[in-house]
């Protein structure tokens, strides 16, 4: 891990992952995130995202997280063994119920099945109750992203309800498309 730690801004670390902030310079492995198809396949219907628009719209709001407390954000993903970059986490306020934190991930394709998810989700959702003291943690994905929802249930969130995510957000979406999954998890359950 000595390879991370050079790098700083640690905020959380587990068995075989960290998280830590992200820096301008981190555009080219953000580019490469959102370059496969198939990650980007439940997002953008497999688009990649330009990096004109990753250095001027999702470095910049990534970066604005970083002075709000309790701490919120997006956090770049490695592997402790080699240091190699495999996604990112977020804990930031649900787009459409901001007062509870949306838990979210994206991951490169290598690091699929492996666990990562699953083991990072427990541990943030963990840590925003624990340390950070938030009231709720949720998160939403796409009703036919079956492994995105098997990670939420891993990380002990409960399904909630079906939804449709905005038109507005997604308008090149179908109704069809856009039938989400909500699932969620309050402070008091954690506890229990």
């Amino acid at each position: 891990m000595g390879q991370i730690q050079s790098i700083g801004g640690i905020i959380l670390a587990t068995e075989r992952i960290c998280l830590r902030r992200f820096r301008a310079q981190d555009a080219p492995l953000l580019y490469d995130l959102d370059s496969d198809p198939e990650v980007m396949r439940f997002i953008s219907k497999g688009q990649p995202t330009s990096m004109s628009r990753i250095e001027n719209v999702i470095i910049p709001k990534f970066l604005n997280y970083y002075a709000q407390s309790p701490p919120r954000g997006f956090w770049a993903a490695h592997e402790h063994s080699g240091g190699e970059f495999i996604g990112w986490f977020h804990l930031r306020p649900d787009i459409y119920e901001p007062e509870e934190m949306e838990l979210g991930y994206r991951l490169k394709r290598s690091a699929w099945g492996r666990g990562f998810a699953t083991e990072m989700s427990r541990a943030l959702v963990e840590k925003a109750f624990c340390e950070w003291h938030y009231e709720k943690v949720s998160a939403r994905t796409f009703e036919v992203n079956v492994a995105s929802r098997r990670v939420m249930e891993k990380a002990g969130l409960q399904f909630e309800r079906e939804f449709l995510w905005s038109a507005d957000l997604l308008p090149e979406w179908s109704e069809e498309e856009r039938r989400g999954v909500k699932y969620g998890l309050s402070r008091s359950q954690f506890r229990r």
